[in-house]
Parts: C-alpha cells; structure tokens; sequence
C-alpha cells in the first residue's frame, strides 16, 4: 500500500518536515510517495532515511519535479 504526499512548491524545511509528520501517519512496512519540487530535497530525503531507519527506495527526477518512495521501518 502507497500515501502520497504532494509537497511541491515547498521549500526547505517544509518537505522534510512534512515528510516525518506523514510517515508516522502510515503502518510499518508502508509505502509513502513524496512528490517535491524543491532541489534540496533529494540530499534531505537520503538524510531523512539515514537517520530515521526508514528505507530510501526510489528517486525519480522528472524535469524538476522529484518522487521519492519511502518505506517506513520504524
């Protein structure tokens, strides 16, 4: 099962800090689809994922616009 969270627009902190809210909003083992605009985000969600121990899956860049797919483990 996939959420997505929509945080185009959004510039740092807000992606990332909208990202911890949502993801602990979802079950363990879920998916959460975060579609960003904002460049920063790609090195903010690798970060994330580190220090929280959830799962970095997929970065897509589509002309600006970034999807990253995150499963939550803990």
């Amino acid at each position: 099962m996939s959420t997505v969270l929509d945080v185009k627009g959004l510039n740092c902190p807000l992606p990332i800090l909208r990202t911890k809210k949502a993801i602990k909003d979802i079950a363990v083992g879920s998916v959460l689809e975060v579609i960003a605009t904002d460049p920063g985000s790609v090195k903010d969600m690798e970060a994330f994922c580190k220090q929280t121990g959830n799962v970095l899956l997929e970065t897509k860049d589509a002309g600006g616009t970034y999807t990253f797919k995150i499963e939550r483990k803990a």
